[in-house]
């Protein structure tokens, strides 16, 4: 950017010292003074989409999931998954077979909010919180450490979540975790071990309690709980796809609303500096400059920053995760909105690892049509404190419509092993007797891998998922 308005300011002062004005006029007016006069406009717009394109996100995310319509939920409380995905299922994208999950948003602006956690009884429970920036401030994953086994599950214990600077008295044994932004995304995810499991896991659910301060000591009463039912349809699509839609001067608008309550994790002046250029300031109404096509181009460039998979992604046989970054990006934007576009909600490397598949080992879509293998060597066993699964999806995300694709492969299920401790998991629409049996779509699909609780080797590059072979 500074360079280029220097270039800029010395080709005006050259102009202005020339003599005659149609000479002057000839020289204003050149191609290159006028691209050199826009070009900082597109690349700090790109540069600021690809690092405010998390918060944008979450603000749509929150808008559409907190209210008291079937399917949302108020403020700090939790809406209960009831039961697992239906066929046809995208919204979120790759619906995990595995949990049932209690999801909420925070707001810290008036006073801190309580979780207080059942004892799991031997259940696996995975929880977190993320800021508005997508880092995660808070997950139960640290505590299933080396030498801990996930599936003893989780102790009862509480929580206290506050804005940095709060002061003032806790519950008994809360333990307190500030989170810099006002607004921050809840999740508690239990096992589920099938339909007939159901039941138990819902027990589970009713017992966690999450409330502002006051409604947790018993000084106010809670908040009306909205009616049960499965989400709405959002106005204009997905979150996602709403902000896709957005044109600059929507974008920008959404990221200077959110940005007072939200101020950006690290700190970061010089993202601040760009957005002020293009006449973004927290809290007020945007000013763009007026260069619609330099706005568009680093709108579209920034677009296709975001779903470029960043060069610290880890990938093998086709597949490819996020390694020890996630979670926690610091100011490695393209890592962060790569991971908000593409696995929103995603915890740290402690939490859980998704790892995803769209094409076979010599490089062609896979589709379930086919007969596919994935031969797991007895040493190369996805490496897990919890537990692991296989899940087939459209290639859209969708789960099948095939009523026998809704099933996961992985050890939670008994997955059988081979003589020699190896494990093969066969993949196709055409139910398969030997091996595992993963159902999948009749038609090009993808597959998403994940690692409940996944040990140190899973994100440091150390091991890898096998090739996919089409047989």
């Amino acid at each position: 950017m500074i360079k280029n308005r220097r270039e800029l300011f010395l080709l005006q002062r050259t102009c202005a010292s020339l003599a005659g004005l149609a000479l002057l006029a000839g020289c204003a007016s050149t191609p290159i003074a006028t691209q050199q006069s826009t070009g900082w406009i597109k690349d700090e717009v790109a540069d600021s989409y690809v690092f405010g394109y998390p918060l944008v996100l979450m603000s749509a995310t929150r808008d559409a999931a907190v209210g008291t319509a079937p399917g949302q939920a108020p403020f700090n409380t939790l809406r209960h998954a009831q039961a697992l995905p239906p066929i046809g299922a995208i919204n979120p994208p790759l619906p995990s077979l595995d949990t049932l999950d209690s999801t909420g948003w925070l707001d810290l602006g008036d006073e801190p909010v309580i979780l207080a956690l059942p004892d799991s009884h031997g259940r696996y429970v995975d929880a977190r919180v993320l800021d508005m920036w997508t880092n995660v401030v808070w997950s139960t994953g640290p505590q299933l450490g080396a030498g801990t086994a996930a599936a003893k599950g989780l102790r009862a214990q509480t929580f206290a979540f506050v804005a940095p600077g709060w002061k003032g008295e806790l519950p008994k044994g809360a333990k307190r975790v500030e989170v810099p932004t006002r607004n921050a995304w809840i999740s508690v995810r239990i096992q589920s071990n099938g339909a007939r499991d159901l039941n138990a896991v819902r027990k589970l659910q009713h017992a966690i309690r999450l409330e502002p301060l006051s409604v947790f000591v018993g000084d106010a009463e809670p908040a009306a709980l909205p009616p049960r039912g499965n989400a709405s349809g959002v106005a204009g699509g997905t979150p996602a796809q709403q902000v896709a839609a957005l044109d600059a001067s929507g974008f920008f608008s959404r990221l200077a609303d959110a940005l007072p309550d939200n101020p950006p994790t690290p700190a970061d002046p010089h993202a601040l500096k760009f957005l002020a250029d293009l006449g973004v300031t927290p809290g007020d109404p945007v000013k763009l400059p007026k260069a619609s096509d330099a706005l568009a181009a680093g709108l579209a460039d920034g677009r296709d920053r975001v779903a470029t998979p960043p060069s610290n992604l880890l990938s093998a046989n086709g597949w490819s995760w996020f390694g020890d970054a996630v979670g926690n990006y610091g100011p490695d934007y393209g890592l962060r909105a790569y991971a908000a576009s593409t696995q929103l909600g995603i915890g740290t490397k402690d939490d859980e690892v998704r790892a995803v598949v769209t094409q076979d080992s010599d490089g062609n879509t896979l589709n379930g049509a086919n007969r596919y293998v994935i031969h797991f060597a007895a040493n190369q066993l996805p490496p897990v404190r919890g537990f692991w699964t296989i899940t087939a999806y459209t290639k859209d995300g969708a789960l099948s419509e095939n009523a026998a694709a809704r099933l996961a492969v992985g050890d939670r299920n008994g997955a059988r092993r081979n003589r020699d401790g190896s494990l093969d998991v066969v993949v196709s629409s055409t139910r398969s007797r030997t091996g595992n049996w993963l159902p999948a779509p009749r038609a090009d699909m993808q597959l998403v891998l994940r690692l409940y609780a996944p040990k140190p080797q899973a994100t440091d590059g150390s091991w890898q998922p096998p090739a996919v072979v089409r047989q």
